[in-house]
């Protein structure tokens, strides 16, 4: 019996709480959107340079943004990502060492500001109202996973709701605003990972000059996942920085340099091919295009460019007979074991001895809601 007078007592001042409050109802509902990592598996990095790709969403690893309405507009700091409070000058020196000095504020204010921008140029009208941003990510640092544009690409959803615009900004465009927010902030990309986390699923991608200067942006052409084999992706704890593997490369391409030009037109011929491969489900050809791509990377950029950690992932994987290449730009390795289970075994033992992490890939099916594909229908 006193327990339950206990009970009923807290039962009232909660009650009394919410009185005192106002009516919860009458509260906007919150909004939050995830956006995943993807991998290239074909093709990269020739989306930079006009050319094609194939990418893959993937579930295991993912960005994750909440907007709140509330009285003024604010950005949350992330506790882990963006600490600015420390126990000491060592904790604050091994955090910048693992961590780098950005974290997650930086790309949320960039997103609203080339959000609003795109709004004000393309006479989308914004109705009053301020809310908060927060997010979160487990997403490995510097796996070329694309964890940066993941945080953004889940920001310009909740936006998209916020403001009941969704049916307004086309799905082809977004990655390009997604693009233009990280261009803010220096940082090196293509719009093949942006579009593999506004889509969703298996995607095709057309970046040829003609769609480029034309459209504003590239072909994309959305795939069955079921076309796939099992893939595994391989990444190490401490990887490099992926943000300047392009440099050298690009300025050569710029120049004209016939090499660079002839094999990345290479490169992106391998996500042509490895399309039909796919549709075909001609695994043992889609073995040797991955191999492929990445030793004309490599031809292309230099071991020392690409760094011997990034190429160790590689070469444990071709050691037990699997295929494999970079994710991105260095930092993960997504593999396939044409020869089944028993090859899978063997490249797990292969990098837990060499110290690499490996999972199987889990896919993540289409992002694209109703909304969305009416703005597709809609030219």
């Amino acid at each position: 019996m006193h327990d339950s007078n206990e009970e009923s007592d807290l039962k009232r001042h909660k009650a009394d709480i919410k009185m005192e409050r106002g009516p919860e109802k009458n509260k906007p509902p919150a909004i939050e959107h995830k956006a995943y990592a993807r991998i290239g598996l074909l093709g990269n990095p020739s989306d930079v340079y006009y050319g094609r790709t194939v990418s893959v969403s993937l579930a295991n690893f993912w960005a994750s943004v909440k907007l709140e309405p509330s009285d003024d507009l604010v950005i949350a700091p992330h506790p882990t990502h963006d600490l600015v409070q420390f126990k000491s000058l060592g904790h604050l020196v091994d955090r910048l060492k693992n961590e780098g000095y950005y974290g997650g504020v930086r790309l949320l204010m960039a997103i609203c500001k080339v959000f609003n921008n795109h709004c004000k140029d393309d006479g989308i009208n914004l109705h009053e109202g301020n809310f908060t941003l927060s997010y979160d990510t487990n997403i490995p640092r510097q796996t070329g996973l694309s964890g940066s544009s993941a945080i953004v690409c889940a920001a310009l959803s909740c936006l998209l709701d916020f403001y009941k615009v969704r049916h307004l900004v086309k799905v082809e465009v977004r990655p390009n605003l997604i693009l233009s927010a990280e261009k803010e902030l220096g940082i090196v990309a293509g719009l093949q990972d942006r579009v593999a986390q506004v889509y969703g699923g298996l995607v095709y991608m057309d970046f040829s000059k003609t769609y480029m200067d034309d459209l504003g942006h590239g072909k994309y052409i959305p795939m069955d996942t079921n076309l796939l084999p099992p893939l595994h992706l391989i990444y190490a704890e401490n990887p490099s920085d992926s943000g300047k593997v392009h440099s050298t490369v690009r300025q050569k391409w710029l120049d004209g340099d016939k090499f660079i030009i002839s094999t990345m037109e290479e490169v992106a011929n391998i996500a042509l091919e490895g399309r039909a491969a796919l549709l075909e489900k001609d695994y043992a050809r889609l073995a040797r295009l991955m191999n492929r791509n990445f030793d004309l990377r490599r031809r292309m950029f230099g071991e020392d460019a690409l760094g011997a950690l990034n190429i160790e992932m590689v070469e444990v994987a071709r050691r037990v007979g699997a295929a494999s290449k970079f994710t991105g730009s260095g930092g993960a390795v997504v593999a396939f074991c044409p020869e089944g289970p028993s090859q899978v075994k063997l490249l797990e033992d292969a990098c837990k001895k060499a110290g690499f992490l490996v999972q199987p890939v889990e896919v993540v099916p289409s992002r694209l809601n109703e909304i969305d594909l009416k703005t597709l229908l809609s030219k």
